[in-house]
């Protein structure tokens, strides 16, 4: 071999050992700042599990990459079983996009058409000539919400099986609420009635499909819809309310399958939604074409089963849940390959996960976040109150209005989607909100003249300046 060759070979060595040395210089780093993010995220829920804030399991990961599963509080209080990797939670609405796939791929197969209407289904219903199955899966069909008849005195329908056939006849008493398409309404009829439409078109029920077309191809082992008769230790017990104190159980008010039934009855694991996750990832068990269909927006951001909207900037395609005893949330960011799965085992209909969702998805990306902290509340005089009632303008569109109600501040914002809401003192300055993890901050000039108030929310800080 001659020198020149000698020299090449060396070079080559040289090269190599440096790709070597870089590669592992950079795996190393990743895997350090993955290592932090995991720190911060457990952190966090710690923070959030304290203060009874999340009683349930996690699972958070980037590309293909199990960043976080951890399980925090407890699967049963009175027998101080601990949640963990196998505790088994209801995903409440979460269900809806898996009816949705199923319908998508009965689409397919050429068993039906999201163009069908209503009324090749339910000829019965009189306004069924002017809803389109599509109208059912975007909540656009303008049919009356079964579940808003359902109350306490209601437990003992509701937790028992039920005839669908009632669900039906709550919905079909009812006129129209809107003319179908013309406006977006969140209605679990539409998707009861898709579970109904699965099972005429295909012969078999709606919990087979799933199971057929869903469960069995991504071994998703640990979902199922009937807790009632499921001998499964996993299942958690369902908590209404969680305190330091005080543990409430709803397993008195725990709706039957056969009620949330294709709107809200699955049963899972954070290990089998990471399943479904990734199928929704790599868009497997729908064609391409189907897939994009579902993941388009329509009115208020809903797709067929999910919310397609964007967070920090960045797309999120997710959907929440929530029923007596648990609530659910799945969150997955298509450009970053990002997924978030929280499943709660303590609920109510007015609480949900955004939050946690929101602060986890601001750990990922690196965007700003506090660590949930008990508030101290102080008294504050009615003449100290009245300084901040007013009006207040974040633009031309949205404006927060501050009253004083029995010597209690609240907070409204109509087109902010905020309800009125007490406010907590934690200093003359700061209150903060019970229903959603939220600061307001109020700002006086020179003379002590209230002038703005700052919305610290979701890591943005939000400027209103007052108008009234």
């Amino acid at each position: 071999m001659n020198g020149k060759k000698l020299n090449n070979m060396r070079r080559l060595r040289i090269i190599l050992f440096i790709i070597i040395i870089t590669a592992g210089f950079f795996n190393t780093e990743a895997q350090q700042q993955n290592d932090s993010i995991a720190q911060k995220l457990d952190e966090y829920l710690l923070s959030a599990n304290k203060l009874c804030k999340f009683n349930g399991s996690v699972l958070v990961a980037e590309k293909d990459k199990i960043l976080l599963q951890k399980s925090y509080g407890y699967k049963n209080f009175t027998t101080k079983a601990l949640n963990d990797s196998n505790t088994i939670f209801q995903i409440c609405s979460v269900t809806k996009q898996f009816t949705a796939t199923v319908i998508l791929k009965l689409q397919e197969e050429g068993k039906l058409s999201l163009n069908d209407k209503l009324d090749k289904y339910f000829p019965e219903f009189k306004y069924a000539d002017k809803i389109t199955l599509e109208n059912l899966l975007t909540h656009t069909s303008g049919i009356y919400n079964y579940t808003a008849d359902i109350d306490e005195e209601d437990s003992a329908i509701v937790c028992n099986p039920i005839d669908k056939q009632l669900a039906l006849d709550i919905m079909f008493k009812h006129d129209l609420d809107f003319e179908p398409g013309t406006k977006f309404s969140y209605d679990n009829s539409g998707y009861y009635l898709l579970g109904l439409i699965i099972e005429k078109v295909t012969g078999k029920s709606y919990e087979q499909n799933i199971r057929d077309i869903i469960f069995t191809p991504l071994q998703m082992k640990h979902s199922f819809f009937d807790f009632r008769d499921s001998k499964d230790a996993n299942i958690a017990t369902g908590y209404q309310k969680i305190t330091d104190t005080n543990q409430i159980e709803a397993t008195a008010w725990r709706w039957d399958s056969t009620v949330t039934y294709a709107a809200g009855a699955i049963f899972s694991t954070t290990g089998d939604m990471y399943k479904w996750a990734r199928a929704i990832a790599k868009k497997e068990i729908l064609s391409a074409d189907s897939w994009k269909a579902a993941l388009t927006a329509h009115l208020e951001h809903y797709g067929y089963g999910w919310f397609i909207d964007s967070l920090y900037g960045k797309k999120s395609i997710a959907h929440a849940g929530g029923l007596p005893g648990f609530m659910a949330y799945l969150c997955y960011y298509p450009d970053e390959d990002a997924t978030i799965i929280l499943l709660n085992n303590e609920g109510w209909f007015d609480e949900g996960l955004n939050d946690i969702n929101a602060n986890l998805s601001a750990i990922i990306f690196n965007k700003p976040y506090e660590l949930l902290h008990k508030h101290n509340e102080i008294k504050l005089t009615v003449d100290i109150l009245k300084q901040y009632v007013g009006e207040y303008a974040f633009d031309k569109k949205h404006h927060a209005f501050v009253t004083l109600e029995n010597d209690i501040l609240q907070i409204a914002s109509p087109a902010g989607n905020l309800p009125k809401s007490p406010l907590f003192p934690e200093n003359e300055n700061n209150f903060w909100l019970k229903i959603i993890d939220a600061r307001i901050e109020f700002v006086k000039d020179d003379s002590g003249n209230v002038t703005e108030l700052i919305s610290h929310y979701f890591g943005k800080d939000e400027v209103c300046k007052k108008v009234k």
